[in-house]
């Protein structure tokens, strides 16, 4: 299969560090070139990659590279429409950061955009082949807890807004400035703009659509941030399964500008947990338990060596099959929509204080 000519946007999602060895490594793509936000993004990336030429807007690089089959867009979630019109226009398929957007127009905007270019549209959603949810998907498929009956889930992390400022902005994060609820200083935004994977994870585990979704923040850990970074959500699916999800920023960090070692503070960086009850057995989980953890360099910080890296692969693999193959993605504008509404109901929760019907 011919490699996919694929290139990044903008560079300044949490995740986009994360492509780095993927895009260059992996047989399936050619590195084209990346565009930068900025010119201190810029600075960062020249400083980790070498060799992948590096341009200051989009409009430049995709001039520059008419070659270019896909692109990554890694920036935040107030760009993806504007984005999305530039790589639509030239015929090009896109992998998105986990947001496309939070306004339901701009989000049919983009679904009649990509259908009418005829272009692949991903959802970056890669705890979905993590190798431990992996695992579970298929001990809940093969009926191994008999029906199920429960939810739990949490996706726990530091704050990325020191390393990556847009998430801090309500404008940039949820799209607009919109207050908590009445009284509250705080914004939309935070927390649950950075964690859409369990919301889509228990859509596909369960089989079924959210029904009712009862969410609440805490007063927030961080007091220097304007959006919500502790949240509890509740409630029942369509077919009668209760959940309760954290997608909360609970984890604590240094305030790096660029992640490193040293940028987690005890305890871990990050937790995804999932536990199913079933009316015949149950099943915990700890996605990213493989990871190494311990007190090292710099300053004896609390230190955290990635071991799962198989995710990307799992999701690269599907990205450029669907492309070479005129597949659709299992995480694609149209399912991925529901998911973004129970986010919004989450946050129609907090504003009203009661459960939202869906």
């Amino acid at each position: 299969m011919k490699p996919i000519k694929i290139a990044m946007m903008s560079m300044t999602h949490g995740h986009t560090r994360k492509y780095y060895q993927t895009l260059r490594d992996n047989p399936k793509l050619d590195w084209v070139a990346v565009s930068c936000a900025n010119a201190e993004v810029k600075e960062i990336f020249l400083n980790s990659v070498q060799g992948i030429p590096c341009y200051d807007s989009e409009e430049e690089m995709l001039t520059a590279h008419p070659e270019i089959e896909a692109v990554v867009l890694a920036s935040e979630n107030s760009d993806h429409l504007r984005q999305v019109k530039l790589c639509a226009e030239r015929g090009i398929h896109i992998l998105s950061m986990k947001i496309p957007t939070f306004d339901m127009a701009e989000y049919e905007e983009m679904q009649r955009i990509c259908r009418e270019a005829g272009i692949v549209f991903q959802v970056e959603l890669e705890l979905h082949y993590n190798p431990v949810v992996m695992r579970l998907k298929e001990l809940n498929n093969q009926g191994k807890l008999g029906t199920l009956r429960s939810f739990e889930a949490t996706n726990i992390t530091l704050s990325p807004v020191w390393a990556f400022p847009w998430q801090g902005v309500p404008e940039k994060s949820y799209g607009k400035r919109v207050p908590l609820r009445e009284g509250d200083h705080r914004f939309r935004g935070g927390a649950i703009c950075d964690h859409p994977h369990i919301f889509d994870l228990i859509r596909e585990m369960t089989g079924s659509e959210f029904d009712t979704i009862f969410a609440t923040v805490a007063p927030n850990i961080r007091l220097d941030i304007e959006e919500e970074d502790m949240v509890a959500v509740t409630g029942k699916m369509k077919n009668g399964v209760v959940f309760l999800l954290d997608p909360s920023w609970s984890r604590t960090e240094a305030k790096l500008k660029v992640p490193a070692p040293g940028w987690e503070i005890f305890p871990k960086r990050m937790e995804v947990n999932i536990i199913l009850n079933g009316d015949k057995g149950s099943v915990m989980t700890d996605c990213f338990g493989p990871n190494v953890y311990h007190n090292s360099t710099p300053d004896s910080k609390y230190v955290v060596q990635y071991t799962y890296f198989d995710e990307w692969v799992g999701l690269i693999d599907e990205f450029v099959s669907c492309i070479r193959e005129g597949k659709t993605p299992k995480i694609n504008l149209d399912w991925h929509r529901n998911t973004i509404n129970a986010m919004n109901a989450c946050y129609e929760s907090i504003r009203t204080g009661k459960p939202i019907k869906l």
